[in-house]
């Protein structure tokens, strides 16, 4: 027998081993219980571990207090390759280092026998103590739906607290905390800085950094960088000053950056371009003064440490990331975009909501109705609208917009020398009119009882040069001014139970849903491609957020034009595409904006409606949790995600659609990993026929479905009983 003979059977030998050995190793995606976070004193008090058995962050205490160790605890690698300054301030014009040691040799790898040697920088912020605790809310979150997940807020977890005094000079009684977060069940930490002033004079915090890391390189190249080249090493990293943008990458660009390391020598890139050192602090500011007996707050920074290079399973890591220090976004009602404020309209609209199972009213923007109204008959056919829904069982609210208009030259920002607003026009948050319209916007939820809010063209990053705006002095602290004005009213939002729809990703600042990311003129294309499209944004838009936090459209009656081809009025007689729609979003977790004047308008389009919202409710608790995506739609074969929740009863929910003109019958061999599911398992269908279901050591079940042309099929999977 010829040596490729047996190379098969060998192969399958070691792969049952290595599955052996995945089978018995506990995944924090699928059971985090066992990961708890702590801060531990080793090495005879000169070393504070934080760690919870996914992550370990060390910070060794001797000449300074210094990071000398960022690794994955679950796979060994080290993310640290140098150490640096714990954070840096800049007082008075003068750039210090907080912490921090000096005199590694190689930047490229840290030893620990170098440690012994490397001392402090003399005009550094100097270590004076530390406190460990445990997490506290950032936010009041008022969980005023009761289908949001049952997560724990605060996270749980630990803490730790190193204070630092400031050097003699422009920084003596000064002093700056860097605190961190570790939480349970997640590779992830969290870290911001508080500087206080306890001297006799005010100083100026021109900019600061919160965190500094010198992480290893993702690649390396010795000539000019390529694409993958500049790709900065596999952390993913958020803050809560983020905004511009519905996605996190491009919305965190102004609160964190990598940047080329010029201490790092011996880096293989000939010009010593490479990215990796990440930065976390604002690109501008924030430029504020401190009081004596004052302090300031940074914003918080997270970095998660990816244990694989998946897609998929990065993915879920940052799902998981928003499920903990974002729980609000689990809230995921059923919404009617209402585009009429005529009693009846809004009367009918509440009653049909009420009649199907939808859960909230909006007057949408070309309803006619301005929150911004002061007038006394405003607010109380608010009132008189709010207290009608909430007895029928539903919540209401309304549109307002932010920038993206022009509300005179005092008051529109005043861009530098080259640049532009981010939406052609913009008013400054901190002028006179944007305090007043916030004001507004506060006055008008205390007393009106809508419990929504969609806020279009939020704050999107301007600076603003003016000097006479009485609440940001000029340039240098404008951007930080407005983030805290919009920041706080989102999170009073937060604590009051208002729902926050902003097309901008201002998530870990209390909103809830944004665009699930989709071209509006495509809502004018017919309605066959409106379908498709539905299910390819569903796809794209869910690799990192959840099926709730991203918002889906139905157009019911025209928008962006397309005519009679493209809008679903009368109802009845589009019923088909109405429930492919309905099927689209619903069988994915995803909410739509069903914008138009009613919901249904026959008993037949009532019932359908009701059975879909109906079949949703029932099994909320897995079509709301993460998506797996298995084939993502292109108009040629059938199309499926796969939901995962291996908390709940159904533990996971196969969705597959059909856009064929005939049926299809396939087995689909589907990875179950992620709903813990292993060996015998149940599966259950549309039909409400169960069977057994074989799981095998790899996770993979050959599930056979069923799905009518243009239409959808499910399964549900359970633990065998």
């Amino acid at each position: 027998m010829h040596r490729w003979q047996t190379f098969p059977a060998a192969w399958w030998v070691l792969c049952m081993a290595w599955m052996s050995h995945a089978a018995s190793t506990v995944d924090w995606l699928v059971d985090p219980s066992s990961f708890k976070a702590r801060v531990e004193t080793r090495s005879n008090g000169r070393e504070l571990v934080l760690e919870n058995g996914l992550v370990r962050r060390v910070v060794r205490l001797g000449d300074n207090a210094a990071t000398v160790e960022f690794s994955s605890i679950t796979t060994g690698e080290t993310w640290l390759r140098a150490v640096k300054p714990e954070a840096t301030v800049e007082i008075n014009g003068n750039r210090l280092e907080v912490g921090g040691l000096k005199g590694q040799p190689n930047k490229a790898f840290l030893r620990p026998a170098w440690l012994q040697s490397m001392t402090s920088a003399p005009s550094a912020f100097r270590y004076v103590g530390h406190a460990v605790g445990q997490p506290v809310e950032r936010m009041p979150w008022k969980r005023a739906r009761h289908h949001a997940a049952d997560v724990a807020w605060p996270p749980t977890g630990a803490s730790l607290r190193l204070d630092f005094a400031g050097p003699p000079g422009e920084a003596e009684g000064v002093r700056v905390s860097v605190h961190y977060e570790l939480y349970d069940g997640l590779p992830a930490y969290g870290k911001w800085i508080t500087v206080s002033n306890t001297g006799p004079r005010a100083v100026r915090l021109g900019r600061y950094a919160s965190d500094l890391l010198a992480a290893v390189e993702r690649a390396s190249e010795v000539d000019e960088l390529s694409m993958e080249g500049r790709t900065p090493p596999a952390l993913h990293v958020e803050t809560d000053m983020s905004f511009g943008g519905m996605m996190a990458t491009g919305a965190n660009r102004r609160s964190y950056r990598w940047l080329e390391d010029p201490e790092f020598l011996t880096q293989v890139n000939y010009e010593r371009r490479t990215p990796c050192l990440l930065e976390v602090g604002p690109d501008l500011g924030p430029g504020q003064d401190i009081p004596p007996g004052g302090s300031f707050e940074s914003f918080r920074g997270w970095v998660i440490a990816h244990d694989s290079t998946d897609r998929e399973r990065q993915g879920l890591s940052v799902r998981r990331f928003y499920r903990t220090l974002a729980p609000w976004t689990t809230e995921n009602p059923l919404m009617l975009h209402l585009v009429s404020s005529d009693p009846k309209a809004v009367t009918n609209a509440i009653e049909q909501c009420a009649a199907v199972g939808f859960e909230m009213v909006i007057l949408s923007f070309g309803s006619g109705f301005n929150v911004e109204d002061e007038r006394p008959q405003n607010l109380e056919r608010a009132r008189a609208w709010s207290s009608h829904a909430r007895s029928r069982g539903i919540e209401i609210g309304s549109y307002s917009l932010l920038a993206s208009r022009s509300v005179g030259q005092a008051d529109d920002v005043v861009m530098p020398p080259g640049l532009k607003p981010v939406f052609g026009n913009s008013p400054c948050l901190c002028s006179r009119w944007g305090t007043n319209y916030f004001r507004r916007l506060y006055e008008f939820h205390k007393s009106s009882g809508f419990t929504l809010l969609e806020h279009d063209g939020s704050y999107p990053g301007d600076p603003c040069a003016s000097t006479q705006h009485p609440a940001h002095r000029s340039l240098d602290d404008s951007r930080w001014n407005q983030w805290r004005l919009i920041s706080d009213f989102y999170r009073w939002c937060r604590a009051e139970g208002i729902y926050l729809n902003v097309p901008d990703h201002y998530f870990l600042s209390g909103s809830t849903k944004t665009g699930m990311g989709y071209r509006e003129d495509n809502w004018s294309l017919p309605r066959e491609q409106q379908v498709l499209h539905t299910r390819q944004n569903i796809w794209d838009g869910t690799w990192q957020k959840l099926p709730s936090m991203g918002w889906m459209f139905v157009p019911l009656t025209q928008y962006h034009g397309g005519g009679a081809a493209a809008t679903i009025e009368p109802l009845d007689q589009h019923l088909d595409h109405y429930e492919r729609m309905l099927a689209s979003n619903l069988a994915l977790g995803v909410q739509a904006c069903y914008r138009g004047p009613r919901l249904f308008d026959t008993d037949r389009t009532r019932e359908a409606v009701t059975r879909w919202v109906r079949w949703f409710k029932e099994h909320r608790d897995v079509l709301e949790s993460d998506l797996v995506h298995g084939r993502r739609p292109d108009g040629r074969d059938v199309d499926w995600m796969l939901h995962v929740n291996p908390r709940g009863q159904e533990k996971g929910m196969l969705v597959v659609f059909n856009p064929l003109d005939e049926p299809a019958a396939r087995t689909l061999r589907v990875n179950l990993h992620y709903t813990g599911l292993r060996g015998r398992a149940r599966m259950r269908d549309a039909s409400g026929n169960a069977r057994a279901l074989h799981v095998g050591p790899d996770a993979i079940a050959e599930i056979p479905v069923k799905v009518p042309a243009g239409g959808m099929s499910w399964v549900a999977l359970e633990a065998a009983r």
